[in-house]
């Protein structure tokens, strides 16, 4: 009776340990940016797409006074193809351009399918006048 036991508990951890193949990679970040950078460099949407940071870029976006938020540009869709989202027309989603996803710019979360994954989210801190979005 123990032998089954012990057969059965391994047997599933077995089985739910599987990789997870549609995650964002893990990528150092630290990037800072002031309120006259974002200001200067945001969108007609009011979205800040910065290269060359995180996987695809970041996009940041301005909640409210002081309270900004970041998020990879990677789309969790197809994260291999490394497809950075783009601006809408509307104010509130951004889009994969390669499988047509739509994400929400707030906080990351799938708009529209196939998106079923939210963007991943970088920290966004106040340190010493300036913000740092960091993981």
């Amino acid at each position: 009776m123990r032998l089954r036991i012990v057969m059965i508990i391994s047997l599933f951890l077995l089985v739910s340990c599987g990789k997870e193949d549609s995650a964002i990679p893990d990528v150092y970040v630290n990037y800072r940016f002031t309120d006259i950078e974002y200001q200067n460099g945001r969108n007609e949407n009011l979205i800040y797409f910065v290269s060359g940071h995180g996987v695809a870029g970041l996009m940041i976006y301005k909640v409210s006074d002081g309270n900004y938020v970041a998020f990879d540009r990677c789309s969790t869709v197809n994260p291999e193809k490394r497809c950075a989202v783009i601006s809408d027309e509307s104010a509130f989603t951004v889009t994969d351009p390669c499988s047509g996803g739509k994400f929400s710019i707030l906080d990351g979360a799938p708009a529209k399918a196939p998106a079923t994954r939210a963007l991943k989210q970088y920290d966004v801190s106040f340190i010493s006048g300036s913000y740092t979005v960091i993981n």
